[in-house]
Parts: structure tokens; C-alpha cells; sequence
């Protein structure tokens, strides 16, 4: 029964990363179309999310240090 929570851990992650994956995308699709920056995209919601998500280990292991 255990496992039965791992993977419903991992599918929930999963998914997760697939809905703001596609959010990102839609972002870089309609700015590319507006004729925007390469950058635009990452000043958006998604973009900060991702970048968030990207630091938090580098947060996490800065303040065990």
C-alpha cells in the first residue's frame, strides 16, 4: 500500500510539471506571434514559477550550509 502513495506522489508531480510546461509554451507561442523579445516569456507567471522552481533547491541547500 505504500508504493500506492509513491506513485500517486510522482503522478501528481508529473502532472503538474505538464501543465506548467504547457502554460510556458502557450506564453513563448504568443509572444513569438506579438512579434515580442525572446525574454518576454520568462516576466510572465509561468516563467517565474519555473524560475522559482529552479532555485529551490539552491535555496534549500543554502540554508542547510
Amino acid at each position: 500500500m505504500h508504493w500506492l502513495l509513491e506513485i500517486a506522489k510522482i503522478v501528481a508531480i508529473l502532472a503538474a510539471a505538464g501543465i506548467l510546461g504547457n502554460w510556458f509554451l502557450k506564453e513563448v507561442k504568443q509572444a513569438k506571434k506579438m512579434g515580442r523579445p525572446w525574454y518576454t516569456p520568462y516576466f510572465s507567471v509561468p516563467g517565474a514559477l519555473i524560475f522559482i522552481a529552479l532555485l529551490l533547491p539552491i535555496l534549500a541547500w543554502l540554508t542547510r550550509q
